[in-house]
């Protein structure tokens, strides 16, 4: 008669294909005729991958215990390292479970999950996990900055021709080997406008362009990671306003299925696009953004997100990988609230919010005349 132990070693040499030819067969027309073998089967496969992750979980932890070590050791000598608290791993009631099981069953599970096969996946994916919580974008999810490849090919004189415009403009010339771009549009009549944060992330030099093809210097005057938000300011002599801004900042929730649209500029004119909005969440259920069914690409990032009244209610940041209508858009609740505690707090700038709606009432294509004079490309140079 078979031990449980028997089963384990015998499964285990059928699913990494150890067993002859006739053997496997006559398993796979047993595993047919009898849903009790079947389901023993089933089971053995849910314990070892509960036991593989749980492998993985604790080597992590002894992992990240061993860094954070490192880190005390460090800071012993030198008081601020500037780095970052390490995250702690927590065992919870199930793995407690399993630790007391595994201890208490070792010689029947050695067959099952081998200390070798855990120690590899354990490495690959735990350094997979550490490094997908440590990344601007989590995996699945596209941050939409435009890398222009064109510029890296330029001729000389194209070169020589930008280079001449950002020094009338009084900004040291960058290396344009690393120029990106993105989306931005005004936020006030005197120069504040808004973005994603990533578009200027690592920028040395800003500048706007709007669709008459006249550009500006900018400067980040605050950005949020946490919502890929950076509010931008335009520094430059020539700047004499945007003009009385023709839409309002939504203070409240989107409703679901609400037609929504955008502009932005994934290439070198405006383009329109426009969708609903599918979720009051983002990715991953991030409350601080809503999914919407927009196509969005790469230069769209810090677009705005309008209701069919005219209000602004999000702010472009990303897409879901492989899935071209799922965007996702930094609700403009929370842009409010942020413009809200920065007037509030001491510092040297004053953000004054539009407080008319003129688009309210027209037909789309009047609503975007008014409103594509306000939105702009957000050129990135960094060396």
């Amino acid at each position: 008669m078979m031990t449980e132990a028997d089963y384990y070693a015998f499964f285990d040499d059928y699913l990494n294909n150890r067993l002859e030819e006739p053997v496997r067969q006559n398993l796979e027309r047993r595993l047919a005729a009898d849903p009790v073998l079947a389901e023993r089967l089933a089971d053995y496969q849910r314990l070892t991958g509960t036991l593989t992750a749980y492998g993985q979980r604790l080597r992590l932890s002894d992992k990240l215990r061993a860094i954070q070590a490192e880190i005390d050791a460090e800071e012993e000598e030198v008081v601020e390292t500037g780095r970052p608290e390490m995250p702690v791993m927590r065992i919870s009631r199930t793995e407690q479970w399993l630790r007391e099981f595994w201890h208490g069953h070792r010689a029947t599970m050695a067959v099952a999950a081998s200390a070798a096969v855990i120690a590899v996946f354990a490495t690959l994916l735990g350094l997979q996990l550490w490094n997908t919580s440590n990344q601007p974008g989590s995996a699945g999810y596209a941050k939409l900055r435009l890398e222009v490849n064109q510029l890296k090919n330029a001729r000389a004189k194209d070169r020589r021709a930008i280079n001449q415009v950002i020094n009338q403009l009084g900004v040291a010339a960058p290396a344009v080997q690393g120029k990106f771009s993105g989306t931005g549009f005004a936020l006030t009549s005197d120069g504040y406008l808004v973005t994603s944060y990533h578009v200027i992330q690592g920028a040395d030099s800003v500048l706007i362009e709007g669709r008459d093809k006249q550009r500006f210097r900018a400067e980040a005057v605050f950005s949020d990671v946490a919502r890929d938000l950076t509010i931008l300011k335009v520094n430059d002599r020539h700047f004499q306003g945007f003009g009385r801004l023709p839409y309002t900042v939504k203070r409240t929730q989107a409703d679901l299925g609400e037609k929504v649209y955008t502009l932005g500029y994934p290439r070198e004119d405006q383009v329109y696009n426009d969708g609903s909005l599918s979720a009051r969440s983002g990715f991953q259920g991030d409350t601080g953004f809503y999914q919407i069914s927009i196509p969005v690409n790469p230069g769209n990032s810090g677009g705005p997100v309008l209701d069919d009244r005219g209000n602004l209610i999000g702010v472009i940041s990303g897409r879901e990988m492989d899935v071209q209508s799922a965007a996702f858009a930094t609700k403009s609740s929370y842009l409010a609230r942020l413009v809200d505690s920065l007037s509030a707090a001491p510092n040297p700038h004053t953000y004054n919010l539009p407080k008319q709606n003129q688009l309210a009432g027209q037909t789309r294509p009047q609503q975007i005349r008014k409103l594509q004079d306000f939105v702009f490309v957000v050129k990135v140079f960094s060396k």
